[in-house]
């Protein structure tokens, strides 16, 4: 059998826009750093995603040092935002079914964001990530928290996995629709050699230095049929995942992960299976 290795890496500096690939990055109790510390709110302080607008898929936004973004979209010149200064008062937002409080970034962003959407938004960062926001209990630890991501610090992908879900959609009533890229499920990390499907009877992992319990596995939800260089729409995955990995009306494909400790992944870095 081959190794097990990490095979990419990525970040989402702002939640459900573009994504980008990095060669190394830190973890932190609550994902990778500077993945997904920042989030959209609509008029009523609810998260605005993909599922809402898939144009976002389209936004470029760039890490600058000290954890600010560089915005970057088709039609609008780009845009830097600074981190809110320290003390900045917050606000609840909600996220799905829970609420988080966090600060408001510059009404520049809000504007430079709703002349893209062409309705009112406003951009929102998480200050303390430590506290902010727990984990599911059901899936965690006393004092384990998450970023602004759906639900837990890290998302795993196989990529053997997407080359037998492609083989499915191959196979299936709209083969045009495929081979779909990785990037359709956004992963945080992705493992090269595993079996395919093996993942879904992992427990516990190490990546380079660092372990991550298996929380869960990732339901997928209409954000994975958007093409993320075009921001246009199909059927699948979700069409193919409906007949052949539907659990419980959910639709699987990844693993949700929380880390253990803390450490640097770097593409490359052996993986092993622990349980």
């Amino acid at each position: 059998m081959s190794p097990l290795t990490l095979s990419a890496l990525n970040v989402h500096p702002v939640k459900s826009l573009r994504a980008v690939g990095v060669r190394e990055a830190v973890v932190e109790p609550w994902g990778l750093a500077g993945d997904r510390r920042w989030m959209l709110v609509d008029a009523g302080d609810a998260a605005v995603t993909q599922r809402e607008h898939a144009r976002l898929a389209l936004v470029g936004a760039l890490l600058l040092p000290g954890g600010g973004l560089r915005l970057s979209a088709p039609g609008l010149p780009d845009l830097d935002v600074a981190v809110p200064p320290a003390g900045a008062e917050s606000r609840g937002v909600r996220i799905f079914a829970g609420k988080v409080d966090v600060v408001a970034a510059d009404a520049s962003a809000d504007a430079w964001f709703g002349a893209y959407l062409g309705e009112p938004v406003r951009l929102v960062y998480l200050d303390e990530p430590a506290v902010r926001r727990p984990i599911d209990p059901a899936y965690a630890r006393p004092g384990e928290t998450v970023s602004l991501a759906d639900g837990y610090p890290l998302l795993l992908t196989s990529s053997s996995s997407l080359d037998a879900l492609n083989a499915l959609i191959a196979a299936g009533d709209r083969p045009a629709e495929g081979p779909l890229p990785m990037n359709r499920f956004r992963p945080n990390a992705v493992v090269d050699g595993a079996g395919a499907w093996a993942e879904d009877d992992w427990r516990r992992v190490r990546i380079g230095e660092v372990v991550f319990r298996v929380a869960k596995p990732c339901g997928r939800c209409v954000v994975t049929t958007t093409d993320q260089s075009t921001a246009v729409r199909g059927k699948e995955p979700l069409r193919t995942l409906a007949r052949h990995r539907n659990v419980g009306s959910r639709l699987l494909f990844g693993q949700n992960l929380v880390p253990e400790g803390t450490g640097t992944l770097r593409v490359g870095d052996p993986f092993t299976v622990l349980e």
